[in-house]
């Protein structure tokens, strides 16, 4: 009997649906195509001047060019603490923080050193990609629980406890939220909060969009609001969406002691130290002020209404105005089973893939997110292209 070449572990890993996208989006542009991708959720400005200068600083400073501490650069580590206290409240000492590549090693960490097998994590769908991969991966099991746009996408304490058994060990906190753009209240955030201390539940709480909200909407932290929940909580952030660096790869999370312990343990054999030079763009990041992504928002508010109102006017299309974040999500349900230029999608993510080769327009399926009968489309990109595509969508759906 022949063994598998690629381990059970790693094979059942699905690909990042948003990655994929990008990357087929981009291959097709390099060959000449005028596709236009709306699948990552990569801001379309530039990273500030500033902080490239520190890099270019860094990149020239010899000390730099050498291992440092796993966890992080001491100064980052407090520079992380300090922004963290200003922006959400949420105090915490340079120990508690443990600097990563990117969000997604951040998330990967956190549940490797929460989980043991078996251990289950209640995950609210539509979810991004990467949440179910980690948790499956630390031999985890992520308990879907659904919402959809009747809720604005915000689950309740009600699915929480009818989800909740004996094996239940953490929740996944999202808000604003990757793919919907939802955002919770913070009255509905600090019930959560107070309900996962009730059950004794360990919650991992992404703020990665912290500062991207918009009209009404406002970002609560939850263990701010419920200080009791702060020996059993993990939050991840970054700087990728704040100040344009998704390609910088410098990511953090902020735990109890014994986890960043256990974490930097990890990380030490994993990659050691994030690349020295991009610590020292993001230390001039995080302890910089926030007018890079006060100008970026007034763009990103302005393209969140026009892409809400142009896949509003498509016929069987149902778009909620998103609250945070830069994405938009959907339902396409009154388009499945109609014919389209003789075809006819019966998923949403055939119609994905029909948008594709009709005309040449990337968006990701709700599949990717655990919600059939949706789209994610990423409104970072610039404002002609994003009326130029989803001009197209409406030509092709109408």
């Amino acid at each position: 009997m022949t063994k598998p070449r690629v381990s059970a572990r790693i094979g059942a890993i699905a690909e990042s649906a948003t990655l994929a996208v990008d990357a087929k989006a981009k291959a097709l542009k390099a060959a000449g195509r005028p596709v236009i991708g709306f699948g990552a959720g990569e801001p379309d400005f530039p990273t500030p001047d500033y902080i490239v200068e520190a890099a270019v600083a860094a990149c020239r400073d010899p000390k730099m060019h050498r291992y440092t501490p796993a966890a992080g650069l001491p100064e980052l580590r407090s520079a992380i603490a300090a922004k963290t206290l200003r922006d959400s409240g949420f105090a915490v000492d340079a120990s508690q923080v443990l600097v990563t590549n990117g969000g997604k090693q951040a998330l990967y960490n956190a549940f490797a050193t929460l989980l043991d097998p078996g251990d289950e994590v209640l995950l609210p769908a539509p979810y991004w990609t990467t949440y179910p991969e980690s948790i499956a991966l630390a031999g985890g099991k992520p308990v879907e629980i659904m919402t959809d746009e009747s809720t604005g996408f915000r689950t309740s304490i009600a699915q929480l406890e009818q989800a909740l058994t004996p094996r239940t060990k953490a929740l996944v906190f999202v808000s604003p939220s990757n793919p919907t753009g939802a955002v919770y209240s913070p009255a509905e955030v600090e019930a959560i909060g107070q309900w996962a201390v009730e059950k004794g539940l360990w919650v991992v709480t992404d703020e990665i969009y912290e500062h991207l909200v918009y009209g009404d909407a406002e970002f609560s932290s939850m263990p701010t609001l419920v200080p009791e929940l702060a020996d059993k909580c993990i939050v991840v952030n970054g700087v990728a969406k704040t100040y344009a660096m998704t390609g910088w790869r410098v990511g953090w999370m902020i735990a109890p002691l014994d986890i960043i312990k256990g974490a930097t343990n990890l990380q030490s054999h994993a990659t050691s130290n994030v690349a020295n030079v991009s610590q020292a763009a993001a230390l001039a990041a995080v302890v910089g002020d926030l007018s890079a992504v006060d100008e970026m928002k007034v763009a990103f508010n302005r393209r969140r209404q026009l892409i809400t109102k142009m896949l509003n006017e498509i016929d069987g299309v149902v778009c909620p105005e998103p609250e945070g974040a830069f994405y938009v999500f959907p339902s396409v349900k009154g388009v499945l089973g109609r014919e389209i230029r003789g075809k006819v999608a019966n998923t949403s993510a055939e119609l994905s893939a029909l948008i594709l080769d009709e005309v040449e327009v990337a968006v990701v399926p709700g599949e990717a997110f655990g919600t059939p009968g949706y789209i994610r489309l990423s409104y970072a990109l610039g404002d002609d292209d994003l009326v130029e595509g989803i001009s197209r969508i409406q030509d092709l759906l109408k």
